[in-house]
């Protein structure tokens, strides 16, 4: 199979060896504030099936499984952790008290549209499980909204990857072709800020 593109790359290894093992384990810890590349290896799931190296209704059940019961333990942990748990352990997940005060309120204004939004949102991804528990959201409600949310998101990024699965080949040789340009690019800008510091440096 031609090589992942760019910033995926480094996921292959983990597809190679593990395939969907790798792609339930990470989306899993992810979606309960573990900070793990669940997205990217998401979409490098996908492109692997649209190349077919996976199968993709393999990918999108495992992936949204995955998910919604991540953040069920997620929600699990702020339910019965609750405050304490979030001032003592956030840090570690990037939820200081701060943030989780301003989280908390904004939950609490606008409910279930921010558990089914939040798939989408960095940072919210891997804490409103914590945040909804925390709150006291209804389980059925969170895991209504959560569900949908889960599907939404790994549908939209399974599809995406999918399609550029299918044309792995070209968009490969299309980025290894035009590389070159960046590179170029950055070398004559480290250039002229050099260029500058030295003349800055003569002039005084």
């Amino acid at each position: 199979m031609t090589p992942l593109p760019g910033p995926l790359a480094h996921l292959a290894p983990l597809l190679d060896h593990y395939g969907y093992l790798a792609v339930g384990a990470l989306i899993f810890v992810e979606n309960f504030g573990v900070l793990v590349p669940g997205e990217a290896i998401l979409i490098a799931a996908a492109v692997y099936a649209g190349a077919g190296r996976l199968n993709i209704a393999v990918v999108v059940l495992i992936a949204v499984l995955a998910a919604i019961i991540g953040n069920n333990v997620g929600y699990l942990i702020g339910r019965t952790g609750g405050r304490a748990f979030v001032h003592r352990w956030g840090r570690y997940v990037l939820l200081t008290p701060e943030r989780f005060h301003k989280a908390e309120k904004f939950f609490t204004r606008h409910g279930g549209k921010v558990v089914t939004i939040a798939r989408f949102v960095e940072g919210l991804r891997q804490t409103n499980g914590i945040i909804a528990g925390t709150t006291g959201m209804p389980w059925h409600r969170f895991l209504a909204f959560n569900s949908l949310g889960a599907i939404l998101r790994v549908g939209a990024w399974t599809a995406l990857g999918h399609a550029a699965g299918t044309h792995i080949g070209p968009i490969y040789d299309q980025v290894t072709r035009y590389r070159i340009y960046p590179l170029v690019g950055l070398g004559l800008l480290g250039v002229a800020f050099l260029g500058r510091a030295l003349l800055r440096r003569r002039s005084k």
